[in-house]
């Protein structure tokens, strides 16, 4: 069984060798030597060998015939190929005879085909270099000439389309290297331009905000006037400073390439139009300069230097000068500045997108606005001049209404003005009193003469006068009243007109400004005007006559108050019956001053009859006169005589009408009245002067023979409208108490006190008392042996009855 497995395996080996190639032929024979029968494998190998030469032989023998024959075949056609072979050489050598021309031909042309493709690839590369070179020579071109934006878009050009088309060389790389040296060069140029350009427009502020206010000055003037075609206003026609295109989306280049901030725009106040406050501004730096980092990719870090430079530029603006409140020019300055600080603000904000955003310029505003109205407030509370104050408000109405063209809200700066309106009003307060001062120092207190009717109406036209009968009277006459009212009239006019002036253009309603008006105008009555008069009555060197004429003048004003609240409606057009209007209530102002006056008057005469009084000289120890009538007292005469001249000339005031002589009538009366108690009460006070300590009544006969002299005077009526015997009453306390001593009527007294028919109803126990006292202290003094003498002790006794009987009543309704 073993021996049939090898030689199975051998033969399976033996075909596997037959049909594998011979370089596999290996791991086989491995196979055959790694086993125990190689020996008997060489033997089945050599009797394969010789089995395959047999049939090599038998194959060989039976094709033999063909080789032969083929082999003489073979031999035949040598010796035809030799003879082809010598004509081919033959031919060859004809043929390389004959195409050496066309050899060198084709080298030729071979020669010229590099030549070609040498000069196409050459201008291929030509036509992508030329452009990177164009366009860098450019670029150099727009660098020379300062045009940054053009040159950053050449950059952005060169960099991303020519230089990777013109492939790898040496410029290119160079130029490569310089583009973000470029690109730096171009925005700190750009940045320099824009830091000239704000410090340029911080310096012409002034000027843009001068041609500004310039605008809005035509523009409401043009807006005033009737005009069949308004012009538009000047400063906001267009925004011509940047494109519509910069406007939309900063899709073109700025249309000017300056450097300068500020144009040169010459004075045009000559021509009809003023030039536009951003036509003097070039603003093509702000726009080139955005475009630029923009591009770059930094339009975030323009933003914020953009606004924080401005911010601290706003707040130098905002800074007023400590000496503007001396001018108005200061004020001018300070304004134009701000404005023009604004316009450039809202110029940039309407023609570029996201520099400047409204809520951004808004703060700016709301800051300005508080800073403004504290500058002002504190700079106008040093100004005294009316006139600066309304020049100043008229220049903050302009300042307002310049930026409210430019949509700020100014409302702040109108309640403003309203605060300085109470200012205003102080000052003109005190004008108005050293105005009136100067009126007062000037009046000669007498009434106007008047000798033509061109004079009668001059002075009428100044203030309301309508007298028929003063107009019947011929020429010359006088006016009732003095220089003082005519005067103090116009200038109650012209305080009004400069109140209306200062409520001009602030937006008021006709009501507000008549109320304001009317306001002022009562506490220039009730306050300037009043203090004043008190001056005019108070000062010194003011005699009855000027007081009398005080009080005919302050009538004549009082009078005039319905005509002043007239005048002030027609000048605001709102009726002075409107509900809730404020009235004037300057009558109480002139009532007040006449009844000052009055008093003076009272005063200034009862200290004219006190001076009289100090020369009174009694001799209170005189004895009973006999039979001969007594004689009044000289100083009494002397007062009555001047009493009767001053009432004299009361009531007979030249050229004073019927209708107006009754108020100083009614004062002579009141000072005829307050006259005569005002003796009967000094000469009762003589009589109690403690300092008299005896009264004889010899001494009481003197003073009832002066009191019948006052009682004369009374009786004669020195002063018109006095009924019956009124003025008597003044002395009727005087009377009765002298008529019970000098009658010596104490029955009757004592008898009928406090009985409403009693004769001595106005003596006082206790004056009678008093009095009593001091002839019982004569009696006892003066009459030595007064105790030897039965009457003298009689009326001792007497006078020690009634004075124990006037106790006891005085003790009875006393209790």
């Amino acid at each position: 069984m073993a021996s049939l497995e090898t030689a199975a395996e051998h033969e399976r080996i033996l075909r596997e060798i037959e049909s594998t190639d011979t370089n596999c032929i290996g791991p086989t024979l491995r196979s055959v030597y790694d086993g125990q029968e190689h020996g008997l494998f060489m033997e089945k190998l050599d009797a394969r060998i010789r089995n395959h030469d047999r049939e090599i032989e038998k194959m060989c023998n039976h094709h033999f015939q063909g080789f032969v024959d083929s082999i003489t075949e073979l031999l035949k056609v040598r010796g035809e190929a030799q003879k082809l072979k010598s004509q081919v050489t033959e031919t060859n050598g004809h043929l390389q005879e004959n195409g050496k021309e066309l050899t060198t031909s084709m080298e030729e042309l071979r020669q010229c085909r590099v030549q070609q493709r040498n000069i196409a690839t050459t201008i291929d590369k030509l036509t992508h270099c030329l452009p990177v070179l164009e366009m860098y020579s450019r670029l150099q071109e727009q660098m020379r000439a300062k045009r940054y934006y053009p040159a950053l878009r050449t950059l952005e050009q060169l960099e991303q389309t020519c230089l990777p088309k013109a492939g790898q060389y040496r410029f290119c790389s160079i130029m490569a290297e310089n583009i973000p040296k470029l690109r730096i060069q171009i925005r700190d140029t750009a940045m320099s331009q824009l830091k000239d350009f704000l410090e340029s427009i911080r310096k012409h502020s002034d000027k843009i905000g001068q041609t500004a206010m310039k605008q809005a000055q035509l523009q409401r003037s043009l807006d005033s006037s009737v005009s069949p075609q308004p012009r538009v206003l000047l400063g906001r026609h267009g925004r011509k400073a940047a494109p519509a295109a910069i406007r939309a989306g900063m899709g073109v280049n700025p249309l000017s390439e300056q450097d300068t901030g500020i144009l040169d725009v010459e004075d045009e106040e000559e021509e009809d139009e003023v030039p536009g406050a951003q036509d003097l501004v070039d603003f093509s730096p702000v726009y080139r300069c955005l475009h630029i980092y923009t591009v770059l990719g930094l339009r975030d870090v323009f933003e914020n230097y953009y606004r924080k430079q401005r911010r601290k530029q706003a707040r130098l603006v905002l800074q007023p000068h400590s000496n503007m409140h001396e001018t108005l020019e200061g004020y001018r300055r300070y304004f134009n500045q701000i404005v023009g600080f604004f316009v450039v603000e809202d110029h940039v904000l309407h023609t570029t997108q996201g520099l400047v955003n409204r809520a951004y310029v808004e703060e700016l505003w709301e800051l300005a606005l508080s800073k403004i109205v504290a500058a002002l407030r504190t700079h106008s509370s040093y100004c005294d001049d009316p006139d600066l104050v309304l020049d100043l408000k008229n220049l903050i109405v302009l300042f307002a209404d310049t930026l409210q063209g430019y949509g700020f809200p100014v409302s702040q700066l109108f309640d403003m003005l309203l605060e300085m309106r109470e200012q205003y009003g102080e000052i003109l307060l005190k004008r108005w009193n050293v105005t009136f001062r100067q009126v007062i120092d000037q009046d000669n207190y007498s009434p106007i003469p008047v000798s033509t009717e061109e004079e009668y109406r001059q002075y009428t036209s100044q203030c309301p006068f309508q007298d028929p009968e003063l107009e019947k009277l011929p020429f010359p006459k006088k006016l009732p009243f003095s220089e003082f009212v005519p005067k103090v009239y116009c200038q109650l006019k012209e305080f009004i007109y400069a109140c209306l002036k200062y409520s001009e253009d602030l937006h008021l309603s006709s009501t507000e400004v008549d109320d304001m008006i009317r306001k002022s105008t009562n506490l220039l009555l009730t306050r300037t005007l009043s203090h004043c008069l008190q001056y005019a009555i108070k000062k010194k060197n003011v005699g009855l006559a000027e007081l009398v004429q005080v009080i005919i003048n302050t009538t004549h004003l009082e009078q005039s108050c319905h005509f002043l609240e007239e005048f002030i409606s027609n000048i605001t057009n709102v009726p002075p019956d409107t509900v809730n209007a404020t009235k004037l209530y300057g009558t109480s102002t002139f009532k007040d001053a006449r009844h000052a006056a009055e008093a003076e008057i009272y005063t200034s005469l009862n200290a004219k009859i006190d001076q009289f009084l100090q020369l009174a000289d009694y001799d209170w120890m005189a004895a009973v006169p006999g039979g001969e009538n007594l004689a009044a007292s000289d100083y009494l005469i002397d007062l009555i005589a001047f009493l009767k001249s001053t009432f004299s000339v009361f009531t007979n005031l030249p050229g004073t009408p019927i209708e107006h002589a009754t108020l100083p009538g009614k004062v002579a009366q009141t000072a005829c009245m307050s006259s005569c108690k005002h003796i009967s009460t000094s000469l009762m006070q003589l009589l109690l002067d403690p300092e008299v300590r005896q009264i004889s009544m010899g001494a009481l006969h003197q003073l009832d023979t002066d009191v019948k002299e006052c009682e004369s005077f009374a009786r004669a009526g020195p002063v018109a409208g006095f009924q019956g015997d009124t003025l008597l009453l003044a002395f009727s306390d005087l009377r009765q108490l002298l008529d019970l001593f000098t009658q010596w009527d104490w029955s009757t007294y004592l008898a009928d006190y406090g009985k409403p028919t009693c004769k001595y109803l106005r003596v006082n126990p206790h004056t009678a008392l008093a009095l009593l006292e001091k002839m019982k202290e004569t009696s006892r003094k003066n009459n030595v042996f007064a105790q030897f003498r039965k009457t003298d002790r009689d009326r001792q006794k007497l006078i020690d009855t009634i004075i124990k009987q006037l106790r006891n009543l005085i003790v009875q309704h006393h209790t």
